[in-house]
């Protein structure tokens, strides 16, 4: 058992992340039956268009209308993931996809998009991540977290982008460099 049996939720937070709200909400929330709760990639940054690959061609086909989640940030209910026997159903999806050199090039996001047909997905609210490279620059001030996806058209990189996109970047680079 990789976490002791009395944890009911756990919450995974990327490192290049910026969060700006309490996470117990998410340890509160009801993921409404399904095991796990993840973000969907935005919809609403318009020149990133022609990357958003689940709009087309195979995820497209096997989404069947389901949205692409980020798995930047997620909460799993532990009890409920064991109880349906999550890990199960994803190490047989795993198996079949692995065969395929060309398959699971994001295997974090990929492997639960991939399976959410049968170990559901619960589509956290928007604002739990916001990424500039998808998301529009007006849904940022309902940001919960900030994360510092890569951008394909500028490859810009993170100390950079975390600079310009986070006001409170350099404070919070100071919190964290105090620590060490």
């Amino acid at each position: 058992v990789l976490f002791p049996l009395h944890v009911k939720k756990i919450i995974f937070v990327d490192a290049d992340q910026a969060v700006r709200a309490d996470l117990k909400e998410l340890t509160q929330m009801d993921l409404h039956g399904a095991p796990y709760g993840y973000t969907p990639f935005c919809d609403n940054r318009k020149e990133i268009e022609g990357f958003r690959f689940w709009k087309s061609g195979y995820w497209k086909d096997h989404l069947r209308g389901k949205p692409y989640h980020i798995s930047a940030l997620y909460v799993v209910d532990l009890q409920r993931f064991r109880r349906i026997a999550a890990g199960d159903h994803l190490r047989v999806f795993y198996d079949t996809l692995s065969k395929d050199p060309n398959s699971l090039s994001n295997l974090d996001q990929d492997l639960p998009n991939y399976a959410q047909h049968m170990v559901r997905i619960f589509s956290l609210p928007q604002e739990w991540l916001w990424c500039e490279t998808w998301c529009s620059d007006e849904s940022k001030k309902r940001a919960k977290t900030i994360d510092l996806c890569n951008n394909p058209m500028t490859k810009e990189p993170k100390m950079e982008a975390a600079r310009r996109i986070i006001g409170e970047w350099d404070e919070l680079d100071q919190e964290a460099r105090a620590t060490e």
